[in-house]
């Protein structure tokens, strides 16, 4: 290939934006076959302040960065002069002739040798930098190609309305606690009838807000009265209530009564999920539980289904998903039980409870739990099921708040396809 003629090339540039597009030009004005070594050449002509192929011509190259090239014998230096041209090579030409890889040169300097004859003394880019150059010649051409609007079209997919289902989880309401049971606590609070109503409307209108399907699940995950006899389940000491044992039945009655008439309209069916298993409501929770099935069953037959679970951990299935559910301690024996945070004992408890009944079918499996009074969402501990702690919907009891904090109180909804893992969590915090 002829010398590229660099007037020209510098003439096209400031037409075009790109060398790339300087570099195509100048090949088909010059009916050149263009290729990526043409196109290197050319960038390097127009960036290079360094190659100096006039013997008149200055260059602010550190010749100490020169090199001597030999001849293969060692003792002749190669001539920079052109017998068939009868001229001096360009140092384009003068790689070509001997050899060299001409993107490797970082700059050249024609000098006159003591041999009577004139040489290149060059100086090559090192390992490091060549790599660093590769990279900015190959990024020109990339940014040109993301400049332009990249369309991809992805077909998109809808959920057919009869595949969801929601889902409503509250715990631990704890139906005649006094929050305030000295009069004068560290955290002023409230938690009668009228603070109960409160968050059961603002729990309805949430879910009126938020509805997806036809069908709901409602689990309430235990203490939903906070003790019989102003006592937990196991006794031995006072719990400060504010209200007797037959108005806090009644309470808790109605209130379980008045979210189910309140959302019947709008749904085709209802299934209510009660733990009855816990450390504060225990038998209380479960006569309250049990009225409210024979109640809600009789007044909306075929709309409404109420399951009261016995055993410290229950599960059931709606499609694909498998919810198993306790309260987090049960009545007598478990002081500490499940934790807000995962560990390897709990791990094997739930594991064990997942073999025995064979959930592990391909299901996505939650284990859901109350009792701790917080909200802690954990999707990755386990590779087999997510570990759900479900906050309170009652207000921390002042024992709560005077030895540890002023916790959150609230709620948790749920869309859920019943054929994917897509689960739309939709919470609630009070103030």
């Amino acid at each position: 290939m002829k010398e590229l003629n660099l007037k020209e090339l510098l003439e096209i540039h400031q037409e075009e934006d790109t060398i790339t597009q300087t570099a195509k030009k100048y090949c088909d004005k010059h009916d050149i076959s263009y290729s990526d070594s043409i196109r290197r050449k050319v960038s390097k002509l127009l960036n290079s302040v360094t190659v100096d192929t006039d013997l008149d011509t200055e260059t602010t190259t550190d010749t100490a960065q020169y090199e001597n090239l030999t001849s293969g014998s060692g003792v002749s230096m190669p001539s920079a002069w052109s017998s068939i041209n009868n001229r001096f090579f360009t140092i384009e030409e003068y790689c070509e002739e001997y050899g060299l890889d001409m993107s490797t040169v970082k700059s050249s300097k024609l000098v006159s040798h003591n041999a009577s004859h004139m040489i290149y003394n060059i100086a090559f880019y090192t390992p490091e930098e060549e790599a660093v150059i590769n990279v900015q010649d190959g990024l020109e051409d990339i940014v040109q190609k993301y400049i332009k609007p990249q369309e991809r079209f992805v077909e998109g997919y809808e959920i057919p309305y009869d595949r969801w289902f929601d889902r409503l989880v509250y715990t631990d309401v704890h139906i005649a606690m006094d929050v305030n049971a000295d009069g004068d606590p560290l955290y002023d609070g409230k938690w009668d009838r009228e603070e109960v109503f409160k968050r059961l409307d603002i729990m309805i209108k949430h879910v009126l807000s938020f509805k997806k399907s036809n069908t709901l699940y409602i689990d309430d995950l235990g203490d939903f009265l906070d003790g019989l006899g102003s006592q937990t389940t196991r006794g031995g000491h006072h719990l400060p209530q504010n209200m007797n044992d037959k108005q806090a039945f009644d309470l808790a009655l109605e209130f379980k009564m008045s979210l189910l008439d309140s959302l019947i309209d709008k749904y085709d069916y209802i299934v209510c999920n009660n733990i009855t298993e816990d450390n504060h409501a225990g038998v209380f929770g479960y006569f309250a539980a049990s009225a409210f099935k024979q109640i809600a069953e009789q007044k909306y037959p075929n709309k409404v289904e109420v399951n009261n679970f016995k055993r410290f951990i229950e599960h059931y299935k709606v499609g694909r998903h498998t919810f198993v559910e306790c309260h987090g301690k049960d009545s007598v024996s478990l002081k500490f039980g499940f934790k807000p945070f995962l560990d390897p004992k709990q791990a094997e408890k739930i594991d064990q409870y997942c073999k025995e009944h064979k959930l592990y079918d391909g299901n996505y499996v939650e284990f859901g739990k109350g009792d701790s009074h917080q909200a802690v969402f954990d999707e990755t501990s386990s590779n087999d099921y997510n570990y759900y702690n479900y906050p309170s919907l009652a207000p921390p009891s002042n024992w709560v708040k005077s030895n540890f904090k002023n916790s959150k109180s609230g709620f948790r909804f749920f869309n859920i396809d019943k054929e994917s893992q897509i689960k739309i969590h939709i919470p609630y915090y009070f103030e």
